[in-house]
């Protein structure tokens, strides 16, 4: 079984910044992509950032410029470092494992975390 674990959600300012941090566990021999999608209140849950295994990022416009997307295959971590937070960035942050590879059983498998409160204050 695969686990994403979350961490580094919470209230700022905005202007502010914070770090969340995705972990994955399991018979994971590979991972194309990793990335993070929120959910707002009342909203559909939306692509913020996304990046592939080999490095190559992907951004929602409303991010560009303030969030990176960063990963290190070696620990199956992915990173969303957000600057410049605004409160429109207030919602559930989820972490995304895309074409996972195990070792248990054959083809590719789409694994979420349980979500991390980001709360952006005005």
């Amino acid at each position: 079984q695969v686990q994403l674990v979350e961490s580094g959600g919470g209230l700022v300012q905005a202007g502010g910044s914070l770090r969340l941090s995705c972990a994955a566990s399991g018979s994971i021999f590979s991972i194309n992509t990793m990335g993070w999608y929120r959910q707002a209140p009342g909203k559909q849950r939306e692509l913020v950032a996304a990046v592939t295994s080999g490095g190559s990022p992907n951004y929602a416009n409303s991010v560009k410029g303030r969030f990176t997307v960063s990963r290190d295959n070696a620990k199956n971590t992915v990173y969303l470092q957000m600057n410049s937070l605004k409160p429109e960035d207030t919602g559930v942050y989820y972490c995304n494992a895309d074409g996972v590879g195990v070792t248990t059983m054959p083809g590719r498998y789409r694994y979420w975390g349980q979500g991390t409160q980001v709360t952006v204050s005005s």
